[in-house]
């Protein structure tokens, strides 16, 4: 049986050592992944973005992933023996369920088009990160794809537009190596009438795939109890593998800001109103008790290949944000671009390891 993946999404990494972060483990400074796979990571999810620049070359931020960045990082995780998911937003910044923007190069594409981009592009960076010895373990063909992808053609409840984009990426990863296994990714864990109600649209008329990837915040998506629930139902009723490719829990609600300087945030993702309905208290001991909670629930379920913890290492340091001033423009969201997740790594603020990296460490499925 292949090996339980116990992941982490790394994708500010480079950016977070240029802006002066620093990791500990039990008072010694080391490299955040060299510290992680002691802890028993080992996976690492890169998200990649097409162009996270301005039309005058200004980067976008939060970890601003293009390809050059994803090749670094893909092969420091390479190096040390660990897999790799790469998470295609097919974007230039930010896909999520609240937005999924096309990326530059393609604006005004027809459905056509936008077709043939996202087989191409897909190609062509299979085929530069085989070239650079760095091709990932296993392909993730949208970000959060819950409302669609490239809108506005892609939005739902627009299925078969949907399910062409997707079924152009599937097909890339299976010509180009067809044991790659490709992930279709959704927010929402907890949320079973959705998941079928998508999945079942879906299969009936996209290109098949491996796995299904779930999103999970409790302070978003429902209880444990939910999450467990719809993974069940998932891998009986379409019998694929499944993979939580994001979660993550706080261990504090204390402030940050300080340690941001300057570029200090909005505040934290996890809002007090948020926080009041969670299972488990956002402490060290907290985060600890979820993350044990978690990994019980989901090696129960028949088909669980593993889960991907969310940004562990994006601690508050000065210029290390969610977005630039571009990208905000970009974007037309609000300001500021400052760190939401500081409070949900699993190194404290001053960049020490917590007690659930301990809890990832022990687990044994």
């Amino acid at each position: 049986m292949a090996e339980f993946i116990k992941g982490m999404d790394i994708s500010t990494l480079l950016e977070e050592e240029a802006c002066g972060a620093r990791y500990f483990d039990n008072g010694e400074q080391g490299d955040m992944l060299e510290i992680l796979q002691r802890y028993g990571v080992n996976s690492v999810r890169l998200r990649l973005w097409n162009d996270p620049y301005s039309e005058d070359g200004k980067p976008y931020g939060a970890g601003t992933n293009d390809l050059e960045k994803t090749i670094l990082l893909a092969k420091r995780a390479l190096k040390l023996g660990m897999g790799f998911l790469l998470d295609f937003h097919y974007s230039d910044f930010w896909a999520d369920p609240g937005k999924q923007f096309v990326p530059k190069a393609w604006s005004g594409y027809s459905e056509e088009e936008l077709e043939q981009a996202v087989y191409g592009y897909t190609t062509e960076v299979l085929r530069i990160l085989k070239e650079k010895d760095a091709l990932p373990t296993l392909v993730q063909v949208g970000n959060e794809i819950t409302n669609g992808l490239l809108w506005p053609t892609g939005q739902k409840p627009n299925y078969e537009n949907i399910a062409r984009y997707v079924s152009a990426g599937i097909r890339a990863v299976r010509n180009f190596d067809k044991n790659l296994p490709v992930m279709i990714h959704l927010d929402n864990g907890g949320n079973n009438e959705m998941y079928r109600d998508w999945f079942d649209h879906y299969i009936q008329m996209g290109e098949d795939f491996d796995i299904i990837g779930l999103s999970y915040y409790p302070f978003w998506h429902g209880t444990l109890q939910q999450l467990e629930d719809n993974m069940r139902d998932m891998a009986e009723r379409y019998h694929k593998k499944l993979i939580v490719a994001e979660v993550s829990m706080g261990f504090t609600m204390e402030d940050y800001r300080s340690y941001e300087g300057e570029t200090a945030g909005k505040g934290m993702a996890t809002r007090p109103e948020l926080v009041e309905k969670i299972e488990y208290p956002m402490t060290k001991k907290g985060q600890q008790d979820f993350m044990t909670d978690f990994l019980n629930r989901i090696t129960s379920v028949p088909g669980c290949e593993g889960f991907y913890y969310w940004e562990p290492g994006w601690i508050p340091v000065p210029g290390c944000g969610w977005a630039t001033e571009e990208a905000l423009e970009y974007t037309g969201e609000q300001g500021p671009g400052g760190n939401e997740w500081a409070n949900q790594a699993l190194f404290d603020y001053d960049g020490n390891v917590l007690p659930a990296l301990e809890t990832i460490r022990d687990f044994r499925k």
